[in-house]
């Protein structure tokens, strides 16, 4: 039996909906089934279980925003660029997804199954975009040969992440996207030079 994909893609944007309004813990199958105007059996035949509807939520729309980033970044040259060009992006995304940057943010990281199971590939692929722009810079004299990528793209993640959950956690927010992500990258460009 070939299986609906656009029910599936309906099933995640309403899971999306759901875990952002009630929470991961507190959402139930039939809730997203309701949401999504299906039969809370359809679920089942996509999904094993609320975690893998969480999980594969996250893999699709990472798989998305990796798409967009990479498109992005191919019409930059220069890794400073590039940097800022990467957080301005991962800021204006929280930005204009609010339901889905707090179940990104706040909901995935409830789930125990996500946080002991999941192997990390798109989220790992995502990281290394800053990686490969830190090793690009550092071949064309941009950024200092000491940087080491690896350890450079998590600290640059951390700042991205903890202005999210900010963002994601605050009734009112005090600082745009572009200020944000100014200081952000002037901070963090001034560390790589």
């Amino acid at each position: 039996m070939a299986l609906d994909d656009n029910k599936r893609q309906r099933i995640i944007k309403a899971a999306a909906s759901v875990f952002s309004k009630n929470g991961f813990y507190k959402s139930r199958v039939s809730e997203i089934a309701k949401a999504a105007n299906v039969a809370d059996g359809t679920i089942y035949l996509y999904f094993k279980n609320k975690d893998d509807v969480l999980i594969s939520l996250f893999e699709e729309e990472m798989s998305k925003i990796i798409a967009t980033m990479i498109e992005e970044l191919s019409k930059i040259n220069s890794a400073e660029k590039k940097v800022r060009k990467f957080i301005e992006k991962h800021l204006s995304l929280i930005d204009e997804n609010r339901e889905l940057a707090e179940v990104i943010q706040i909901e995935l990281r409830q789930s125990n199954k996500f946080m002991k199971e999941y192997s990390g590939t798109k989220f790992h692929d995502y990281l290394n975009i800053l990686s490969s722009i830190i090793i690009e810079g550092q071949k064309k004299g941009e950024i200092r040969e000491d940087i080491i990528p690896g350890i450079t793209k998590r600290i640059l993640f951390g700042a991205l992440d903890e202005m999210s959950n900010y963002w994601v956690l605050s009734k009112k927010r005090k600082y745009s996207v572009a200020v944000s992500a100014k200081m952000i990258g002037d901070i963090f460009i001034n560390g790589l030079k």
